[in-house]
Order: C-alpha cells, then sequence, then structure tokens
C-alpha cells in the first residue's frame, strides 16, 4: 500500500501527492444555467480535503445543446466563471489537482433538456439525432478548446476530454455511429480528428504547464476495441497528453471481443508504449485488495468512484488504517448526506439498485458510476 502515498509526476502540471483520482460523476446538483451550485462545490472540496491526490469535476458541458442531464456544471459561458474558480481555488487548498472534465452528449442529450432535437455525427434513428453541419461540427471543437481556456482562466490545473461512454467524442471515433462522408468521417484518422485538433487547440491556446488527459472506454456503444487501443497509443506516443483515463466498466474483466479473449481488457491497454504518460482506470474498485490487486497489473493511478460517493476521506482513512474496511451497500440517505452528498445527489443516488436503503433502484449502478 506504500506505493499508493508515493508522488506522481505529470510532464505538464504540477505532481499528485498520491494515486488516488475521484471520478467524473453525473450528480445534478448544479443550477440550470450551468453555474456551480453550493452543493457541488461541497461535495467536490469536500473529496479534495478528504485526500484525493486529483479531484474532476463531473461532465460539463461545452455547449448548451451539449447538456446531458438536468442540473448539470456548465463550462460554456464566462458567466459560469466565478464559480469554477472558486471550486478551482478550494480544490487546491488541500493540495489536490483541480481537474474539470469537458463533455458534450451528442445524441444522448434528452430533446427535453436541451429544448432541440438532439446532434450527434450522423442521424440515428434510436437517439432521434441528425447530423451536424460541417459548421456545427467545427463550432463544436471551438466550443472544447474555448472551455478549455475557459478552465485555465479559472485556476484549474488541466482539462479531462470525456472521448467514453457513447457521449458526442465517442460517436465521432465510432464506425457504427459515424457514418459522415466529409472529413470528420470514413477512416480512424478521421473520425478521431475531432479529439485531436480539440487537444492540439487547447495545447496552442494554454500555458505550458496546463494538462490535458483524455477519457476513452473500449466497449459498448459502438466502440472497436481494436480502434480504441489505436487511439489510446496514439495518445500516449504522441505525447500531446499528460494522463489517459481508461474507463472499463470492470478492470478485471476479460475483454468481449473474440479475438481479444483470454485476457484481460485491462491487460491491452497497461502493455501499451506510454513515453511520458500516465495511465489510469476506473471500474469496481472499491475494497483496498481491488485497489491493490490493479496497481499490481501496471497502471499509474486508481479512479474512485462508488467508494469516492460512500467515503470523502478514503485515502486518508486507508492511509491512517491498512486494515480499513470500506461501507457496504446499501447506505442509508442519512449516510450519504454525512459524506457530502446534498438531497438532490441523494435522490438522484436512489435510481441506482441497491446503493440507498429503502430505495426501489431501476438503474444498472455500474452504468451511472461510469458516466
Amino acid at each position: 500500500m506504500n506505493d499508493l502515498y508515493s508522488s506522481l509526476n505529470f510532464k505538464r502540471g504540477p505532481v499528485m501527492k498520491n494515486r488516488f483520482m475521484l471520478a467524473p460523476l453525473t450528480n445534478s446538483q448544479s443550477h440550470e444555467d450551468g453555474t456551480m451550485s453550493d452543493d457541488e462545490f461541497h461535495w467536490l472540496t469536500k473529496r479534495a480535503e478528504g485526500g484525493f491526490g486529483l479531484t474532476m469535476t463531473c461532465a460539463a458541458h461545452v455547449q448548451l445543446e451539449g447538456k446531458g442531464f438536468p442540473g448539470q456544471l456548465g463550462i460554456f459561458s464566462d458567466d459560469q466563471l466565478p464559480g469554477l474558480t472558486r471550486l478551482a481555488s478550494k480544490i487546491k487548498e488541500y493540495e489536490s489537482i483541480a481537474i474539470a472534465q469537458l463533455y458534450h452528449g451528442g445524441m444522448r442529450c434528452p430533446s427535453d433538456v436541451i429544448g432541440m432535437q438532439p446532434l450527434s455525427a450522423s442521424d440515428n434513428e434510436k437517439w432521434g439525432a441528425r447530423e451536424m453541419t460541417l459548421e456545427e461540427v467545427e463550432k463544436m471543437i471551438e466550443a472544447f478548446i474555448n472551455a478549455g481556456i475557459r478552465a485555465e482562466r479559472a485556476g484549474f490545473d488541466g482539462v479531462e476530454l470525456h472521448g467514453a461512454h457513447g457521449y458526442l467524442l465517442a460517436q465521432f471515433l465510432s464506425s457504427d455511429v459515424n457514418k459522415r462522408t466529409d472529413r470528420f468521417g470514413g477512416s480512424l484518422a478521421n473520425r478521431s480528428a475531432p479529439l485531436f485538433e480539440i487537444i492540439e487547440g487547447i495545447r496552442a491556446a494554454c500555458g505550458v504547464d496546463f494538462m490535458v488527459g483524455v477519457r476513452l472506454s473500449p466497449e459498448r456503444f459502438g466502440m472497436d476495441l481494436g480502434e480504441v487501443l489505436e487511439i489510446a497509443q496514439k495518445l500516449m506516443k504522441g505525447g500531446l497528453i499528460e494522463f489517459l483515463d481508461m474507463s472499463l466498466w470492470d478492470v478485471f474483466k476479460e475483454a468481449e471481443a473474440e479475438e481479444y479473449k483470454g485476457r484481460s481488457l485491462l491487460s491491452y491497454f497497461s502493455q501499451l508504449e506510454r513515453g511520458d504518460v500516465r495511465l489510469g482506470v476506473a471500474g469496481k474498485i472499491v475494497t483496498p485488495d481491488d485497489i491493490e490487486k490493479v496497481m499490481g497489473m501496471g497502471v499509474d493511478w486508481v479512479m474512485l468512484g462508488k467508494a469516492g460517493i460512500l467515503h470523502h476521506d478514503y485515502p486518508n482513512q486507508l492511509k491512517k488504517n491498512p486494515n480499513f474496511v470500506p461501507a457496504t451497500l446499501p447506505v442509508s440517505s442519512d449516510y450519504l448526506r454525512n459524506e457530502g452528498l446534498s438531497d438532490t445527489f441523494v435522490e438522484y443516488m436512489k435510481v441506482w439498485k441497491g446503493f440507498v436503503k429503502g430505495a426501489d433502484g431501476f438503474v444498472d449502478a455500474d452504468v451511472i458510476l461510469n458516466s
């Protein structure tokens, strides 16, 4: 366990004091205009206070039409800067790296939330989405870059681009979803162009020490494992990012694709050439034993979602007591409130099967925990 409390250097940005990152978690706690609420501020800063070496926001939408859920934090307007600045400053007071996750939901944005037909790389009947025009794609890329600039102005140490879980950047990456015939469709190079243009744009516009990370998921939502491996390798060897966050749903699972079966999904990513890029993972990491096992599989850090909800001070608890046993589910609403969740967040947690006592959850917790 001593390695968990060793520092981690990145090519850019501050040193991370330990190997614990707080996962970006949907919580619906902010205001409908995207400005930071006191509830969201309290939830996040309590995790920084509890010892997480890096504290990441929930997915913050970069355009109004990219909003994926009610009460979502925004980073598309300077009106949101005061709250973002307050948050970044407080996170850093606790010697935790402050990262804003940048997001566009694309076809997964409910029309009743955004007030319009959702957009995607191509028309999608299942989700009721229409194909973005070339101009709209270029404006979306610009919006991500501007959000990165805004995050730096607010004092964040860096940003993570959400390219996972079937959201807009992943929709462009997927050959199942992306049927475009212009420069953003066809080959993998074309389909990944929005992601790489955003990275290059943020690099050009922000300071030399500003951190950039990317979140990818290699399965589900039309993703091809071989292509995700190719993108992951290009990201790491290219040296444009500081960290790659692989959301694997379950860090111990075997790969599902027939040609990759027989090995753990994680092993395919941990054995890639990393250069100076740091690799971390998320997915069903809850107990100290889970953490020890996954660190032994060759990653640089672990990202805690469920465990970070249950214990705002998980890193500090484990440091004080190597025999620390996390709370088991279900837990009471009062328990969650004591851990810094607002009433709104507690109500949201009740949709997760088996999470809150007395609640009839109807959604698989692993799906939402990886949001």
